[in-house]
């Protein structure tokens, strides 16, 4: 899990804020911040230019916090509580830019009560909208080759079964409620790790998280969002922080720029479709100055999308690499 962005009076300007500003310059017009977390970005593309930005977040708590500074801006921002997956419903004209922010936000990890952290105790909850299931009902209720399933794939933990059995043994004596229980389950189940490696907990927390918060099935409704949102011409910037997210968009910009295959002997040509987006920004990182103020931005990518003047479309999702929870009769060779 890596921060999204330092709270406003932070030292930290957001992950890849100045990169991804040069990239979409000149900025003007209305901007939709889809992850608006501490508000960084937004306020990044007011200052740098935009007529007006439209924050949205599904977490209720970050606009409490905003309302401190919000005010500087007047009627030039706009927040808004709802998911990025909807963000073509939040304007009524077509937008100049979109940014998504993905992960989890430092202000999140920094609440031991949202249950995000391993590094401190709370409950168990890890709920971004504070609505619907929680962390702690997920380990309790899921069957143990589901929530190996989960682990694996979406936290990419190679120790997935051996957690998952003990997280269901555990679960006998007394359910889950908080994350340092959990934690310690986990921790029994993996090596003391070295100096410089992750903590154990770290991609288990991850793989809940995602699932909790269906942050896949978010991610790929709100890029086919912003293509339905913005205006030819319009820019579409997403910013990473692992390789399953990043991967994601990477398809989908891939799929969305390409004007289809010309076909050979053993496959029919395919209908050719006009490209609905031109790539600018292929996966850039961070430079040195921001490794320098900011370590954890390390595994962060910027990739940027200009919206062309075909009709927006859909991906083909299954060529979009999303990860694919194996239950049930499918479940076939697993770990």
């Amino acid at each position: 899990m890596t921060d999204r962005d330092a709270l406003p009076d932070a030292p930290h300007v957001p992950v890849l804020l100045r990169p991804l500003l040069r990239a979409v310059a000149p900025v003007s017009g209305t901007w939709l911040d889809g992850t608006f977390g501490a508000g960084g970005y937004a306020r990044g593309l007011l200052e740098a230019g935009a007529d007006k930005v439209i924050g949205v977040d599904r977490d209720p708590a970050v606009f409490e916090m905003a309302e401190a500074w919000r005010g500087e801006y007047g009627d030039r921002l706009e927040l808004v509580e709802g998911t990025f997956s909807e963000l073509d419903t939040y304007s009524d004209e077509l937008l100049d830019g979109v940014v998504l922010d993905l992960g989890v936000s430092s202000m999140q990890l920094d609440q031991a009560d949202r249950g995000f952290s391993f590094m401190r105790d709370g409950p168990l909850d890890m709920r971004m909208s504070q609505e619907g299931p929680s962390a702690a009902d997920l380990v309790n209720e899921t069957d143990e080759a589901e929530l190996a399933d989960i682990l694996y794939q979406y936290g990419e933990e190679r120790a997935s079964r051996r957690i998952a059995k003990a997280i269901v043994e555990a679960r006998k004596t007394q359910p889950f409620e908080t994350t340092q229980q959990l934690v310690k389950v986990i921790e029994r189940c993996l090596p003391r790790p070295k100096p410089g490696q992750s903590h154990p907990a770290t991609r288990s927390f991850q793989g809940l998280r995602i699932a909790v918060n269906d942050e896949f099935g978010q991610l790929i409704e709100g890029l086919e969002a912003a293509e339905r949102a913005l205006k030819p011409g319009g820019l579409l910037a997403v910013v990473s922080f692992h390789s399953l997210e990043d991967r994601v968009v990477k398809r989908f910009f891939a799929a969305r720029s390409s004007t289809g295959g010309g076909g050979s002997r053993h496959a029919p040509v395919q209908q050719a479709l006009d490209p609905a987006f031109e790539i600018t920004v292929k996966g850039d990182g961070p430079d040195e100055e921001e490794l320098a103020e900011n370590p954890r931005a390390r595994s962060a990518r910027l990739r940027v999308g200009r919206r062309t003047e075909a009709p927006a479309g859909k991906a083909d999702r299954t060529q979009l690499g999303l990860p694919k929870l194996v239950t049930g009769e499918k479940k076939g060779k697993r770990r």
